[in-house]
Parts: structure tokens; C-alpha cells; sequence
């Protein structure tokens, strides 16, 4: 966590705090102005804290993918605690502020349904995402195999079996795609039928010998499609302890999608820390941030396993 000690150089010097005492070192942070701890020494933590807190105290551009799902629409308890429009532009700021040009936010999140009408909140938030500067890079599929609330015959509504993964990137482009490739191809080996050719500069049909047969695997399209339930999202059966999971191979996947090992992954309401185990397995760094006590405890009884 906080190692023996920690030291922080400033103008006047340097200080030593011994790690019982993360209270004090934040506290003289404050007072000395020095509120942004740098993000190495919150690496590889469940912090304890209001997120729009715990952001605002992390260096800016020190993250490289963010992979989160917020409590969205009051669709779940989540132990008396709210989250409001105010405070999602608040995080979405801060989440700008910190996240490294190239580097990535996916945000999970699906509407409830309301007087007969969905909320439209995942709209809301991807534009208010782009108001606060990012890119919207692709609007992804998270699909269910199964749903609790499976469409009747007599209903006027089919069943909803799928959220939104909004990819958002800062600046331009991802720094880092590793697009996966587990999408088989009928025709690998095969090349053209026929003679092989292609247009040449003039615009004329020339033979060649430089096409490549099609490859056993494409990359995936952008549905992506899991099993979901007790015993499939998580493979710690205490992680269901928690109302809300999503699968740990969705987190993992994109993961694997937009960092490279040693990079730096955060998860804002980190909840059960299903983003900060995958991160952890995987060689990357986490911060996990989490407003609930009994969370934070679960979610670090999780992680000493790993």
C-alpha cells in the first residue's frame, strides 16, 4: 500500500511519513498546498474515499484507461449512497484532467426504464463526456446472454439483454490498441479465386503475387457478448457480494484492448475491484476508488488472492 514510508520532495525540502500515518501526510499536503498526491504512490490501492475527492487529488494526465460503470439511474441500492448529474460532471472533468493524451476511459452504463419511458441517461453522459473533451471513439455493446426480466408474450417491450460501453479517448486516437483477434474466418487460407490482381497506379488490373491469404482470425466486432450470472461474472464467488459486477473477462478484454503492462488503470467506483483484479493479473497497475466501506474491505480481501 503505502510502503514503510513515504517521502515528498518540495520547494523547501523533503518529508518523511511513516505509512501509519496516511492522514497526516494527506493533511500536510493540504495545508502546504500540495493537493495532488502523485499518482505512484496511490498505485495498487483501494482508496477509501468520494471519488470526485480522490480524483481531484491525483496528478493530471497520469492515467492510461479508466474501465468503470457507475450507479446509474438508482437501478440498484448501493448502501444509501446517490449519484447525481451534478456529480457525474464533476468525475467526467476530473476524469479528462487526469487521463494521459491517447489514453482511454470506457464507461458501462445502460438506462432504466421510467413512467414507461428510458431515462436516456447513457445519452446524457456520452455527450456530457464529449463536452468535457473527449473523443467518443466507438459506442460498444456489453450483451447479456440471459436477463432477470425476461419479455412477456402479453408485454409491450422486448427484453433488454445489453449496456453501453461508451469509448471515450483524449485528444485523438487511443496511444494503444491491441485489437483482439478471436473472430474465425471462413475463408482463411484462401486468397482471391481467380488470378490475383490489383490496380495499379494508372488504375489498370495488374497481376500480383502480394495478397495475403485471409487469416484464421479477424479482430472481434464491437458486441461483445458474455455470460453473466452467479458463478460466470466473477471467478471469487464472495464478489457477488456486491449487487452490481460486471463480468471480470469484459474488464480484462478491454484491458487487454487499450494498455500495455506497467500502465496505470483506474476504476472510480471500483465496487467488488473486478477492473483492479484483471488489472493486477494482467501486470498493470490500479487505483481503485470506492465510497463504501464494506466494499473497500471486500474488494481488498479479493485482491490479497491475487
Amino acid at each position: 500500500m503505502w510502503g514503510h514510508f513515504t517521502t515528498v520532495f518540495y520547494e523547501g525540502g523533503s518529508i518523511h511519513f511513516p505509512d501509519t500515518h496516511e492522514s497526516v501526510f494527506r493533511s500536510w499536503l493540504k495545508t502546504n498546498n500540495y493537493v495532488s498526491i502523485t499518482t505512484r504512490l496511490m498505485q495498487d490501492t483501494i482508496l477509501h474515499q468520494d471519488c470526485k475527492v480522490a480524483l481531484a487529488e491525483l496528478q493530471a494526465e497520469s492515467i492510461d484507461l479508466t474501465v468503470t460503470s457507475p450507479p446509474y439511474d438508482d437501478v440498484r441500492s448501493y448502501n444509501g449512497f446517490s449519484f447525481t448529474h451534478e456529480d457525474f460532471k464533476t468525475i467526467a472533468a476530473q476524469l479528462y484532467r487526469v487521463t494521459k493524451p491517447g489514453g482511454v476511459v470506457v464507461w458501462v452504463v445502460g438506462d432504466a426504464t421510467v413512467k414507461g419511458s428510458e431515462t436516456g441517461t447513457s445519452f446524457r453522459q456520452a455527450l456530457g463526456f464529449m463536452d468535457a473533451g473527449f473523443k467518443l471513439h466507438d459506442t460498444m455493446i456489453y450483451e447479456k446472454n440471459t436477463s432477470s426480466f425476461p419479455a412477456k408474450r402479453t408485454g409491450t417491450r422486448y427484453t433488454q439483454i445489453f449496456e453501453y460501453m461508451f469509448v471515450f479517448s483524449k485528444g485523438g486516437p487511443p496511444k494503444t490498441a491491441h485489437l483482439i483477434c478471436d473472430k474465425p474466418n471462413k475463408w482463411a487460407g484462401h486468397t482471391n479465386w481467380g488470378k490475383n490482381t490489383q490496380r495499379g497506379t494508372d488504375g489498370e488490373l495488374v497481376e500480383t503475387s502480394d495478397i495475403k491469404p485471409v487469416p484464421d482470425f479477424s479482430p472481434r466486432n464491437n458486441i461483445w457478448q458474455y455470460v453473466v450470472g452467479k458463478g460466470f461474472n466473477s471467478s471469487d464467488k464472495e464478489s457477488h457480494n456486491h449487487p452490481a459486477i460486471f463480468p471480470e473477462k469484459l474488464a480484462e478484454d478491454h484491458i487487454l484492448t487499450w494498455t500495455n503492462e506497467s500502465d496505470v488503470v483506474l476504476d472510480p467506483f471500483s465496487g467488488s475491484g473486478t477492473t483492479c483484479k484483471m488489472a493486477k493479473k494482467n501486470k498493470r497497475h490500479y487505483i481503485g476508488i470506492e465510497v463504501s466501506e464494506e466494499y473497500c474491505k471486500l474488494s481488498e480481501s479479493i485482491l490479497s488472492k491475487y
